[in-house]
This record gives structure tokens, sequence and C-alpha cells, in this order.
């Protein structure tokens, strides 16, 4: 590999994420949620009533991410926090009418956001893309071997 082009995949990845956050970030600004809400919001609708520490673990973030993004969620109206039923000590997160409600603007936002980073690419081309991501994924992470990943479906969800 040539000295200059040391890197190049990893500043393309950077690159990539960065705009697509950016472009992602101003459609759900448009609906009043910052960076980060959307998959609080997200992970509430898929199940209601989870820890922040259960939210912190499924997102890969600190704990105390979890619990300012919450609070402002909670400000916004958009989610409310509740006791236990056997442990006062903890506390579940569950989504308003408001919140729920708001499910469905988040899915049109990533959807959209989503249809714009794969456009021009076919139906072959995104599963491909897909298939990759999630390899490069599984070793940084250094999760199970590539060859192991479930592929799933078409990433977009539409048939390009």
């Amino acid at each position: 590999m040539a000295k200059g082009r040391k890197g190049l995949v990893t500043a393309q990845i950077q690159s990539t994420a960065r705009l697509a956050r950016t472009e992602l970030a101003a459609r759900l600004l448009a609906h009043g949620f910052y960076a980060g809400q959307d998959q609080i919001m997200m992970a509430l609708g898929e199940e209601d009533g989870l820890t922040p520490g259960q939210l912190a673990l499924r997102l890969g973030v600190r704990p105390p991410t979890v619990t300012k993004t919450i609070n402002r969620l909670q400000a916004q109206g958009f989610v409310e926090k509740g006791a236990s039923q056997t442990d006062a000590r903890v506390a579940h997160v569950s989504l308003t009418e408001a919140g729920r409600a708001a499910i469905e603007e988040i899915a049109r936002s990533v959807k959209k956001t989503e249809k714009a980073a794969l456009r021009g690419l076919d139906k072959k081309e995104r599963k491909t893309l897909h298939k990759l991501l999630r390899r490069v994924e599984a070793n940084l992470a250094g999760g199970a071997p590539a060859d192991e990943i479930d592929d799933g479906d078409d990433p977009s969800g539409e048939d390009a």
C-alpha cells in the first residue's frame, strides 16, 4: 500500500458515518429530537419499561449518558420514569403517548436517511454493503467470526 494511503478505509468509514449522523440529526431536529435520543426512543419502542442500565448496555454507551438523555426526553414529554414494582431503587423508563407517536417520525427519518445514503445501489450491492459493514463491526467489537454473522434481509427494506 502506498505510504500516503494508509488508513484510507478507516477515514472513509469515519467520513461516511459522520455524514450519515449529520443528515439524520437534521431530520430528527425537525421533529424536536437531538442526537442520541432516537436510539433510546427506538429501544423503548422495541421493549418499553427498560431500566437506564439496560438501555446503556443495549446501546453500548455509559449509564450517565443514558441518564442525561432520559432526563431530556422526560422534560420533552416523550418518556416517563417509574419505580420498579419489585425494587424501589430501580427506575423503569417508558414511552408516553407522545413518545409512542414520535416513534413513527423517528423511523421515517431513519428510513429517509438510509434511502439517501443508499441511492444508486441495487439490492445486491445493498446486501453486500450490509454484510461487509457487519463483518467490520464484528471485527472491531471482537465478536463472532465474520462467517458466523447472520446476513439478515436487505438493510434498506426496499427491493432497489
